[in-house]
This record gives C-alpha cells, structure tokens and sequence, in this order.
C-alpha cells in the first residue's frame, strides 16, 4: 500500500467529523506529558545528559533541535493557554536572560561544547518581548554552546503587533531563517473578542518584508471555534491567509477550558460557535486552503508544495517533536526556560512551570526539571507506532520488529481488533504487512493512534486533552 495525499473535500462526510470530534493528544511526544511524574528531577535528567555526552547511549541521535521559551507577554490574549507572564515591565526580561545563560552552561557541563545542532525555536509567550540586543545576546550564548549546521532551520514566533519591517531585518540579521506570525483570525469582531486586534494590512506587509528579506519560510497561525467567529467570516479569514501565500499553515481548534486558564474566562460561553458551526469552519478551510494549492501535511498542518516540510512528507521523512512536524531526523531535544519540554533518548523532561521555581532553580545553580519520565519498553514500541502512523501515515510490522525484536502482529493484537471500526468508516487499512491510513483516514490520525496508547486506553480519561476537531 503507498500513500496517497490527494484528496477531494467531499471526501470529508459531516457525519464523520461529527463522530470523531472527541478530545485526544496532539502525540508531540509518547508517551504525553500528561504522564511525567515528579519522580524525574534534576538528578534523572542530568544522567540522562550525561549518557548523551559520554556517548555511551545505543541509538542515540547525533545532532540536537533547542526550544528556548520566552514566556512574556505585553498583554493578554484571551484564548491562549500558552504558560506566560504578562506584563509591560521589560526589565523583568533581564533577570531571566540570565537564567537562560545559565541554564545553556549546565546543558554544556554535562554534554560538552559543540554539539551539533539542526534545529531552533524561540516560543512563548511573544519571544520578541526581549530586546534586540537580549536576543542577540541569547544567540551569542547558543552559537557558543552549539555548533549550528550549516542547514539548520532557525526558527522564531513573531507577534506582529510588537514587530516591523526593520524588526524582521534584524531578526534575520541575528541568524533567524524561519518565521512564524501568530494571525488567529482577522475578522475584527473576533479579534475584539479575543483581545488580540491586529489589521490584516499590518500582517500583510509584515509577510511582504520577510519575504523580501530572504527568510526561507513563513508560517501563520490560525484558529478556529474562536468567539463570534462564523463559517462565514472564517472562510474570509482562510480566503486572505491564502492570498498572502505563507509557506506553511497550522490550523488549530480553539480548546475551552476557563477551569484551567484563567483569561479564557473572559470568554462568554454564548460567544463561542457551535459544534456543528466548528466543524463547518473546519471543513471549509479544508477544502479552502488545498482549493489554493498547498499540501495537507497532518492534523492540521499545510505547505506549499514547493516547502521543505511538503517534499519530506511526500519522500516520507517527516518527523515529529514537541515542536510539531518537522524535517529533522529524530533529533534530541534540549528544552531551556520556564515550563520548557526536553528530550533526551528515552527520557522526557519539563522544567518548573511557575517563572518563580525556574529562575529559584538557577540561582541555585541546578536544573529547574520540576516532573519527567523513562520510557519503557513497551512505551518506546508504542511510541514508534504511534509517530509512524503520525508522520508517514504507515505502521510495517517487519519494521517494528527488526527494532524491537517482538511479532509485532501479535504483540498489537488487541490493538488492531480495536481499529476494525476505523476500517469500517473507511479511514484504516490493514493487511500482513501492517497499517495503512487511508487519504481520509489521515485527517483523522489522531484517534487512530489513540487506540495504541497505553495509558489513555487505561484510564480512558480524555478531558485534559484538546479535541480532534
């Protein structure tokens, strides 16, 4: 069976969206974070550093992807759920610099100078909160800890009310490839309602100077189940992203979850669309943004045909990290910054969640990994199904095998007895050989690899997650 990415937007039935808005993970990791336990401190992790830079791992990966997470903010936006901290006092941003200097030469004692690196990322919270010279500080730091490849995708999120043209200039100037603006929607009733007004125009020029700046590639950010937002409205806001022709677009599904973060409590219930309305929205930029051209990479993910991100798809190299789809083999990862995520080989670990216990951490002078886990050895073959389903839409048993040395048949038996409904509603196909997401199955891969988690199929307790749809 070979994959197949054409598909036609009548392929995708309402009943069927209906059916499969349920919530489950994103499978940015395996197992999820919602797993780590506290049992995995600072000592767990250093060993775990310590067994990259000895050298001693089998298997290990060589070069390294680096999150470095910016939590500030200059306001609040209602629906995020991003751990951040508002406020217009700048300075705050020195104390935790200097942290991030800190945290960079502990990763470097264990592991040594110059790792190579093919992969970085500046998230938040709004990463240009920090001035230029703070940024050019922090990359000074980086490029001192890591040997950068000469193809590495250096990558930034951009709020475009805080940046400009000449921003950008810099940013590029800095080492920056890669650029990222968080559109959400541009509709102004929506943008009201969310506390996030920025015109299309001011978003327009900004991807018109990043690409006449060189950057190799623009992604935008968009949302969907936002308040007061309408299938109608939102197919407008789909209609101007496509016109701007970023290279690459997420799509996300608004979660609502006033319990959990605190600003989306200023949402009003009566604002948000309906279910049916969602899904609406979702099938509109479905067929919208692939009626512009561009690739369905996965979940909610598209590029051009022409990005990086499309032709690994289509060669069947994508891979996947608490930083999304990506290119890069399956790299570790070193997480710097409050509530940050790292890998390393089998092991995961997150930092303090609260700015207060990460930057306590530093100043003692030890890692802030507040809570983390060692895979096992089932987690780890379960992890390999579930990001092969993932990223090439396809499970070979023989592979799974030869890896793991277990007939992966019949390890999984009761596992693929439980996509039998999947096979009916036309979304799986399974033969000897292994599992096959359909062109409509791979729209739905979420729930399809939720039938391998372990632990979700335990406690069946799906609420913490976002939903599908």
């Amino acid at each position: 069976m070979s994959y197949r990415s054409d598909l036609s937007p009548s392929m995708l039935p309402v009943g069927l969206l209906r059916r499969m808005d349920i919530p489950g993970p994103r499978y940015t990791s395996y197992p999820t974070a919602d797993r780590f336990t506290e049992s995995f401190g600072p000592q767990s992790y250093r060993e775990a550093l310590r067994e990259r830079g000895s050298g001693s791992r089998l298997g290990g990966s060589t070069s390294l992807s680096v999150y470095v997470h910016i939590p500030f903010c200059d306001t609040v936006c209602y629906y995020c759920a991003c751990n951040k901290v508002v406020t217009r006092r700048h300075s705050r941003a020195g104390s935790y610099l200097n942290c991030l200097l800190q945290e960079i030469d502990l990763h470097t004692e264990e592991i040594g100078l110059g790792q190579p690196l093919s992969q970085l990322h500046l998230g938040g919270g709004t990463p240009t909160f920090l001035a230029d010279d703070e940024l050019a500080q922090l990359m000074l730091a980086l490029r001192r800890a890591f040997q950068f490849l000469p193809a590495a995708e250096i990558s930034i999120e951009v709020d475009p009310r805080t940046a400009s043209p000449d921003r950008l200039r810099i940013l590029a100037g800095l080492g920056f490839n890669r650029v990222s603006f968080g559109v959400q929607d541009f509709d102004p009733d929506v943008q009201e309602a969310i506390h996030r007004v920025q015109p299309h125009d001011q978003v327009r020029d900004l991807v018109h100077a990043a690409r006449s700046i060189g950057l190799q590639s623009i992604n935008a950010d968009l949302i969907y189940g936002l308040p007061r937002q309408t299938p109608e409205s939102f197919a407008r806001t789909v209609a101007q992203v496509g016109a701007l022709r970023p290279d690459r677009i997420a799509l996300y599904a608004y979660a609502h979850l006033p319990d959990r973060f605190k600003a989306q409590r200023r949402i009003a219930d009566h604002d948000l669309p309906t279910g049916d309305a969602r899904i609406q929205m979702l099938s509109q930029a479905l067929a919208g943004f692939m009626a512009q051209g561009y690739s369905h990479i996965g979940l909610d993910h598209f590029a051009l045909p022409s990005d990086s991100l499309a032709i690994a798809k289509k060669q069947g190299r994508l891979h996947r990290n608490f930083q999304g789809y990506s290119t890069q083999p399956d790299c570790d990862l070193i997480g710097l910054g409050v509530s940050a995520i790292g890998r390393m080989g089998a092991c995961y670990a997150q930092n303090a969640k609260t700015i207060e216990g990460y930057e306590s951490a530093m100043r003692a002078g030890r890692f802030a990994t507040e809570r983390g886990l060692r895979a096992g050895r089932d987690d780890l073959m379960r992890r390999a199904v579930i990001m092969a389903l993932m990223c090439q839409g396809r499970v070979d048993f023989e592979s799974i095998e030869l890896a793991h040395l277990v007939p992966a048949r019949e390890y999984f038996a009761a596992e693929v007895e439980r996509l039998a409904p999947f096979v009916q509603e036309g979304l799986v196909e399974i033969d000897e050989q292994g599992i096959q997401l359909t062109p409509l199955g791979w729209f739905f891969v979420r729930g399809v690899a939720m039938v391998f988690d372990r632990h979700l199929q335990t406690d069946r307790d799906h609420a913490r997650c976002s939903r599908i749809i």
